[in-house]
């Protein structure tokens, strides 16, 4: 059990359920069947690439790595290549079950594992194409999410509705597994937050190339640069919101399919209200009859009792997304910078390998930070849960 631990690099499973959470937020949907089905193919894909890799890096590890499970004996390479092969087909079966949109994503994303694995891993084009591999698997969250089926199957005298397609929103109605969080959007609207994921893996990747003879210090200088980028990027695109603008677009307090907005400079005057007609006997209609200046009076309800909902006692979540945010990109600066900048100064494979390892580490946080910019701080608190889990893990099996 340990040698399997050890292939799969089980303490780095953290930094998976996030992307899918991360994906969910950005197309404005609460988690639903169809994002727990993207979670799972997504944990079965990257084990099989797990797999996969040391099948790959066999010969290389051992002379580089002989300590890992294949190289010393502990597992057999046909164990290993068999155990990326199933965990492929599973990967592919749970993403069929949230509709042929999210296996398109993830036949995709099983594809560039392999190909990254077995050819592109020591070519130039290896960086991107596992930053390529990171944005499907945040896009097959997103894609899962806003079109899985509520019917898993069909039984005698039902037909389970058809996926929408992958470019267009899907209904809001019951036949939605995942219940809307504001205004449904495109799985494409998941795209911006799956480039930044993207652009943090090409670094990890990167420096990565690195761990086994060091020697590299431009390298993790300029992945640091790039870090300290990306959470400036995710910070401003939060703050160019309008004060009292919510997260998630289509949440702002306007009739549907209104474009009039009552703090926006270009809108001085709101939209015309239609006529309701002449008011029935005993309606109150201030406007039509005047011997009622006043309206009626409304009931006395009482001294509100103790644990009573107050909004002006509590701070809402649209406050705290804010601090949220701002902690959890802190969270990843403090994870992925200090050891990076450590591997610039000595660009040994000890420190280089921890620089992999917190670049690894720091996704969490920032999956954290897109799904709050998205407006659901409620994943990002989910997403942020695992740090410590992550963290206890790595000190037993390394993430590298």
């Amino acid at each position: 059990m340990r040698a399997w631990t050890e292939l799969f690099r089980v303490s780095a499973l953290f930094s998976v359920p996030g992307d899918a959470l991360a994906g969910a937020a950005a197309v404005g949907r609460s988690p639903g069947r169809g994002t727990a089905l993207a979670i799972g193919a997504s944990l079965c894909l990257y084990e099989a690439g797990m797999a996969l890799n040391d099948w790959a890096d066999r010969e290389e590890d051992a002379v580089d790595r002989p300590h890992r499970p294949i190289p010393s004996g502990r597992i057999s390479p046909s164990a290993a290549l068999g155990a990326a092969g199933a965990l492929t087909a599973a990967g592919l079966a749970l993403a069929a079950r949230a509709g042929r949109p999210a296996l398109a994503v993830a036949t995709g994303l099983a594809a560039t594992v392999w190909a990254y694995d077995l050819h592109l891993k020591h070519t130039k084009a290896g960086p991107a194409a596992m930053a390529a591999a990171r944005s499907l698997d945040l896009l097959l969250g997103a894609t899962a999410t806003a079109t899985a089926t509520a019917y898993a199957g069909t039984g005698p005298g039902l037909r389970a509705p058809r996926p929408t397609r992958l470019g267009a929103v899907p209904p809001t109605g019951p036949d939605n597994v995942a219940r809307a969080a504001g205004a449904a959007r495109s799985p494409l609207a998941a795209l911006p937050a799956a480039l930044v994921l993207g652009a943090h893996t090409y670094g990890v990747t990167a420096v990565s190339r690195h761990e086994a003879q060091g020697g590299s210090t431009a390298v993790p200088l300029a992945v640091l640069a790039t870090t300290t980028a990306l959470a400036a990027a995710v910070l401003a695109t939060h703050q160019r919101q309008r004060p009292g603008e919510p997260a998630t677009p289509g949440l702002a307090a306007t009739a549907p399919g209104s474009s009039y907005r009552p703090d926006h400079p270009h809108h001085p005057t709101a939209p015309a209200m239609p006529d309701l007609g002449a008011p029935q006997p005993g309606t109150y209609r201030p406007s039509h009859h005047p011997h009622h200046p006043t309206a009626p009076a409304m009931p006395d309800l009482g001294t509100p009792q103790p644990g009573t909902y107050r909004p002006s006692h509590h701070a809402t979540a649209p406050a705290l997304t804010p601090l949220l945010l701002t902690a959890f990109t802190g969270a990843y600066l403090r994870t992925a910078g200090p050891p990076l900048l450590h591997a610039a100064l000595n660009p040994s494979p000890p420190l280089t390998q921890r620089a992999v390892g917190g670049g690894i580490r720091a996704m969490i946080p920032l999956q954290a930070a897109l799904a709050t910019r998205a407006g659901a701080p409620g994943s990002g608190l989910a997403v942020m849960a695992l740090v410590p889990l992550a963290r206890s893990l790595a000190r037993k099996v390394s993430p590298t």
